[in-house]
Formats: structure tokens, C-alpha cells, sequence
């Protein structure tokens, strides 16, 4: 293919893309109270055990009943068409891939995927307890207030940290798969990389409850074993 070509497939697959993407938003909008319901879950959970005077989260600007679902069905609307922005990425690169490329492509957008989904579920569920360790710390000199808007910043944050570093495996398979790392290079270095893991997962973590940063630094310390495990017996590094 010519520049010009490529130019053009590339303006097919963004112009796909972003209808997928318009799509995916409308539909979430049309179901933003089911939406809204999941994502107020864990906050409406701690708050029936705090004792506030308020049952779910609050907002303050007249525009928010309006712009915050607008915002979740924008991030919902991606989730959605993620799919068809995966595939539409694939039909664009694959040609100037080798055969064996080709072949491991789908299988580490697969797992890439299944371990963002389950971060990020993992965070979804973990969450209560550190949101409930942050709204009764002050006890009762202080009422919690729950604003809509930064709470659900607050929560896309955390699934989104949780979601990333749940790829560290992919990352370290790619490493061995490149040369770069070994099984037996992870295991001598396993003293320091837990340590690693764990001061990250302190960093990372939004909010400052210990309980957060200990239930993300577990499954990853389980995982960084597991990728020990993939390279040395799936593919033998």
C-alpha cells in the first residue's frame, strides 16, 4: 500500500471507531439510572453503615444532574466499543505482521483484557473498605457528604490503577518473550521485586487507608509468581 493508502485505511478506522464510540454512548446514556445504580453500589453500601444523614451521593452545581452522565456514558460508551476499536486496530496493523506475530497478537490482547477486567472488578469489590475507613476516620466530628462528581472520579481512578497494574504479568511475559528477562532472572531477583510491588502499590493507590494499597499489593505479588510460572513452563524462558 501506498502512503496515501494508508492514510485512507487509517481515516476508515478512526472514522469506525468513533462511531462505535457514539454508539456505545448513546446506548449508555439511554441506561444510566442501571449505570449510575451499579456505580453507587459501594458508596451507598458504607454509607448505610456510617450512619449519615444521606443514603447515596449528593451534588452541588444545578449542571452535574446533567454533565456526570454524560461523563459515565462517554467512559461506558469506550467500554463498549472497545471491541470493534480492537478489531478495527487488527485490520489496520496486521498486514505488516509475520505469521508468528500474527499468532500471539490475539491471545495477549485477550489476556491483556481479561486482567484489566479483572483489576478492575477486583477494585469494584474491594473498594467499600477502604471508602469506609475514609468516611469514618473523623468519627463523629464530622458528617460525610458524598459529592456525586468526585466520588465517581474517585472510583474511575482506582479501577483504573487497579486495571493497569494487573498487567504486570503481560508485561513480564513480553519481556522474556523479547530476551530481556528470564524465569530464573524473576525468581533471584524475587526479594526485591516484592519490595518493589509493594511500595509501588502504596504510591499508586488513591486516598490513604492502609486497607487499598494492601489489597492491590497481594493479587500482584501472586501474579508476578504467575508470570514466573508462564514463562518457564508455557514457553519454556
Amino acid at each position: 500500500m501506498t502512503i496515501v493508502e494508508h492514510l485512507e485505511e487509517l481515516r476508515r478506522v478512526l472514522i469506525v471507531s468513533l462511531l462505535a464510540w457514539f454508539a456505545g454512548t448513546v446506548l449508555a446514556f439511554v441506561f444510566n439510572g442501571v449505570t449510575l445504580g451499579i456505580l453507587l453500589h459501594p458508596l451507598k453500601t458504607v454509607l448505610a453503615h456510617a450512619h449519615s444523614i444521606v443514603n447515596t451521593a449528593i451534588f452541588t452545581s444545578p449542571t452535574e444532574g446533567l454533565t456526570v452522565p454524560i461523563k459515565i456514558a462517554a467512559i461506558v460508551g469506550f467500554i463498549l466499543a472497545l471491541p470493534v476499536i480492537l478489531w478495527q486496530t487488527w485490520l489496520f496493523v496486521s498486514p505488516g505482521l509475520r505469521p508468528v506475530e500474527r499468532r500471539f497478537v490475539g491471545p495477549f490482547i485477550a489476556s491483556a483484557l481479561v486482567l484489566f477486567a479483572g483489576g478492575a472488578a477486583f477494585a469494584y469489590f474491594v473498594m467499600p473498605i477502604g471508602l469506609n475507613f475514609l468516611a469514618t476516620f473523623l468519627g463523629g466530628n464530622a458528617m460525610y457528604f458524598p459529592d456525586i462528581d468526585q466520588y465517581l472520579s474517585f472510583f474511575l481512578l482506582l479501577t483504573v490503577v487497579f486495571g493497569v497494574t494487573f498487567e504486570m504479568p503481560m508485561v513480564l511475559v513480553i519481556l522474556g518473550l523479547l530476551g530481556i528477562i528470564s524465569s530464573t532472572w524473576l525468581r533471584k531477583r524475587r526479594r526485591g521485586a516484592y519490595v518493589f510491588i509493594i511500595i509501588g502499590a502504596l504510591i499508586v493507590t488513591p486516598g490513604a487507608d492502609p486497607f487499598t494499597p494492601t489489597a492491590l499489593a497481594i493479587p500482584l505479588l501472586v501474579l508476578y509468581e504467575v508470570a514466573i510460572l508462564v514463562l518457564a513452563r508455557v514457553f519454556h524462558r
